[in-house]
């Protein structure tokens, strides 16, 4: 669900017209949809009504703090997996006891500005990180919380790069490990150990491995505290998949049913961690066309967005709808291509597409979730502006990149 749609032939977003957006901050352009992301968020809020839940949003997907500060105000904390992420969160306005650290190698410095927040949770990945995280606890004086991701060894039937809970994968300790690794922790000074972290892919549209993923810990929670070991915190990551193409993924309220009653006799506050889910569908990327030219039988439209504005395409061959701004009922046959210098600078290939001419401007469609932030100066590109829209009013959340910004910190040398 999204508020782009279309009045009169022309695309909207919510209450404005994209139309009058280009024509006054220009391409390529991201624009997010504050009534979309809302929805979406206070969705999985209300699935969760009759057990404690911390929604933490995961701000990898969309960090701009625009975006951070509309979803703290909606209610939510965020999940951070590196310092920069712990200083966007902060001048967001989140509190130290809305933040989760998570992520696989964190520095001693990002340990230790964890550390020294008080931040609510910091979860290690193994041992070493613990006996780290205690060791600098110990330095400064004060007490970690933590928790430890595991690995369930569960295939969430998801592109490769994004399965983060396979036994091969780098993430997590494994659940044979589990038991010694919280004995060997529970001794280590300066650590209060509060927590079991999964987390087992991104867009995952079936329920079978979350359930499947979640049995496993639960069961692994309670052998714990028959040892000895309590656990009060039990965070099930995110991963929940949207709609791209023809995807049909659970509702969220099947989501939160059909978990409850396995996590409910562990006794643990639940925390979420979802991006996708919530900004996803909530943001569009804008592009002019500025050429077109047949090869074969293929039309190829050039536009100015790039693999470098976003990269899914090219990275992981991701579809995304492409809709032009202005509605025709003509289709063509082809590609959508960008200026890089790369045969992978790609935003569609190979399939139908609106028909469009140079000067055209179309809107690549659910591009909020790792669209800005996996952006890049690739070929030295500047990036593009961001724009929130809020009913009938637009919030200039980034400007577009000058090129002294492309030579920022930069040092010519002798």
């Amino acid at each position: 669900m999204n508020y782009f749609l279309y009045r009169r032939r022309r695309l909207y977003c919510e209450d404005v017209p994209l139309a009058a957006l280009v024509r006054r901050y220009g391409t390529p352009l991201y624009v997010y949809s504050y009534a979309t992301l809302a929805k979406h968020y206070r969705r999985i809020a209300d699935s969760w009504k009759t057990m404690p839940v911390t929604i933490a949003y995961s701000c990898k997907a969309n960090s701009n703090l625009g975006i951070l500060k509309a979803l703290r105000k909606l209610g939510g904390s965020v999940d951070v997996v590196s310092q920069g992420e712990l200083h966007r969160a902060r001048w967001a306005g989140f509190k130290p006891s809305q933040i989760i650290f998570g992520g696989v190698g964190k520095s001693d410095e990002e340990i230790e500005a964890a550390v020294r927040q008080r931040i609510s949770l910091i979860i290690a990945d193994s041992l070493d990180e613990l006996i780290r995280i205690s060791q600098i606890s110990r330095r400064l004086k004060t007490t970690a919380r933590v928790g430890l991701r595991i690995n369930p060894d569960i295939d969430p039937r998801t592109h490769p790069y994004i399965a983060t809970a396979l036994r091969t994968g780098k993430f997590g300790t494994a659940m044979a490990d589990v038991t010694r690794v919280l004995r060997r922790a529970r001794r280590l000074p300066n650590l209060d150990i509060a927590g079991i972290h999964q987390h087992i892919g991104s867009q995952i549209i079936r329920l079978t491995p979350f359930i499947a993923a979640l049995k496993k810990t639960c069961r692994l929670i309670l052998e714990l505290r028959r040892l000895g070991l309590h656990i009060t915190l039990l965070d099930i990551g995110g991963g929940i998949g949207i709609t791209y193409r023809n995807e049909k993924p659970f509702a969220l309220e099947d989501y939160a049913r059909r978990i409850l009653p396995i996590v409910r006799d562990t006794g643990c506050r639940l925390i979420l961690e979802p991006g996708r889910v919530i900004i996803g569908n909530a943001g569009i990327l804008l592009t002019r066309v500025l050429y077109r030219k047949r090869i074969d039988r293929k039309t190829i439209l050039i536009a100015d967005a790039a693999m470098n504005d976003l990269i899914r395409p090219a990275l992981y061959n991701a579809y995304h709808e492409i809709r032009p701004v202005i509605q025709n009922r003509r289709k063509i046959f082809g590609d959508v291509v960008g200026p890089v210098c790369e045969t992978g600078d790609f935003l569609a290939r190979d399939r139908a597409l609106p028909a469009a001419d140079p000067g055209d401007y179309l809107a690549v469609m659910s591009a909020g979730a790792y669209g800005f932030s996996m952006a890049s100066n690739y070929n030295s590109r500047l990036r593009p502006a961001e724009i929130l829209v809020r009913g009938r009013r637009v919030y200039l959340i980034r400007r577009r990149e000058r090129f002294l910004d492309l030579i920022r910190g930069e040092r010519p040398g002798q």
